[in-house]
């Protein structure tokens, strides 16, 4: 199985990789992970990521656009196939054994890795799986 990791923190995830059961399931070859940073998926010379909600509120969400992009370069390397696409977030469907074993039966996921109050609303109509 295939991990796509959307995030904008990839130096993270190396260092938990590199440990315990994920470090032997990657050796083993039962799963790959491969992480990509969000940020190489903007236009602006700040490869800025988030923004104030739409409609006003506290905090910061994930644009939109640098999310679109990265999914869309994921997906055409998997032309005909649609790749499932989770949202990481607190407010998500709760993540149990029953769930684990529906996911395990894809070859490959795609993983966003939300931040700050969350991503802005038209990720999670339009590019998360249900």
């Amino acid at each position: 199985m295939t991990f796509d990791v959307i995030t904008i923190f990839p130096d993270f995830f190396r260092s938990v990789l590199e440990f315990g059961v994920l470090k032997r399931a990657l050796a083993g070859g039962q799963a790959s992970i491969r992480l990509h940073d969000l940020r190489e998926f903007t236009d602006d010379r700040h490869r800025s990521v988030d923004d104030r909600p739409f409609g006003g509120g506290p905090g910061m969400v994930f644009k939109p656009e640098p999310i679109f992009k990265a999914v869309a370069a994921l997906q055409s390397e998997a032309p005909g196939l649609r790749l499932p696409v989770i949202l990481l977030s607190p407010q998500g469907r709760l993540f149990t054994q029953a769930l684990a074993e529906e996911l395990m039966r894809q070859d490959r996921l795609v993983l966003i890795c939300g931040r700050y109050e969350g991503v802005d609303e038209r990720i999670a109509e339009h590019v998360a799986s249900d």
